[in-house]
């Protein structure tokens, strides 16, 4: 990780907030080449990234406060105006809500825009936990003694650990993870399948892993043992499931 004090002049310029924008402009051209492909205007694509990001942002925003609603009556401009608090699956809900609304006004059909956005989706995943690394932003892992620990010193929401520890570098997994499912993704993604058979792998793929590296993180538990993201995680990859087999045999069936 790195300071995050850079400046242009007296504006702070902060590592999380610009690999955050990185993550949606790979996104959103991501997005714009499967649009095109789809026959679609590419512009939506670019709408579409608008939307996802705000109505995600809001999403992520609103999770974390329902999930840290004591800390966040103590300090609720710290969880309102800061970098602190996103949470991906809040953002996946509240971008998928502000998502739906565009494609009824583009007359994109829902899975079909899904399946689209699926590789878009993974990329802009893997690229914003690089900022989670660079920033330190305290999604890391427990203490480890294995090689590739890491401390994080300079972390945004401080470091509470003495000289010497070091942690899992659990974004750095997440990023490689989600690398890999968007390179599942692309490749699959140009094959005969039904509509939402590739948002159906991306939801499998992304929430287990996410389920995975959640394991190595202190996370505070909320129910039968598991964190919300993990409780999250665990409703998702049935739906996943479900999308992947009701596409099994769609070809065969087709022709």
């Amino acid at each position: 990780m790195i300071p995050d004090d850079l400046h242009i002049g007296p504006i702070p310029i902060h590592v999380f907030g610009i690999c955050l924008a990185l993550a949606f402009l790979a996104a959103g051209k991501i997005a714009a080449w499967e649009f095109a492909r789809n026959g679609w205007d590419p512009e939506d694509a670019s709408r579409v990234l608008v939307y996802a990001a705000v109505g995600g942002i809001a999403g992520s925003r609103l999770w974390v406060i329902i999930e840290s609603f004591g800390d966040f009556l103590h300090t609720p401009l710290e969880y309102l105006v800061t970098g602190k608090g996103f949470v991906f699956y809040g953002g996946l809900l509240g971008g998928a809500a502000a998502v739906t609304w565009l494609f009824r006004r583009a007359h994109i059909p829902w899975l079909a825009g899904a399946d689209a956005a699926a590789p878009a989706i993974a990329v802009g995943q893997a690229v914003g936990r690089i900022g989670c690394q660079l920033s330190g932003d305290g999604d890391w892992g427990v203490p480890t003694t294995l090689p590739w620990g890491m401390a994080y010193p300079h972390a945004v929401v401080g470091w509470p650990y003495p000289e010497g520890v070091r942690v899992h570098p659990t974004p750095v997994y997440e990023t490689l993870l989600y690398t890999l499912t968007f390179l599942v993704l692309w490749r699959l993604r140009t094959r005969p399948h039904r509509d939402g058979t590739i948002f159906g792998l991306y939801l499998v793929l992304s929430a287990t892993f996410r389920f995975l590296v959640e394991g190595l993180r202190i996370e505070p538990v909320v129910a039968f043992g598991l964190t919300s993201a993990q409780l999250m995680a665990f409703m998702l990859v049935p739906v996943g499931l479900a999308l992947v087999w009701r596409g099994r045999g769609w070809q065969t069936a087709a022709a």
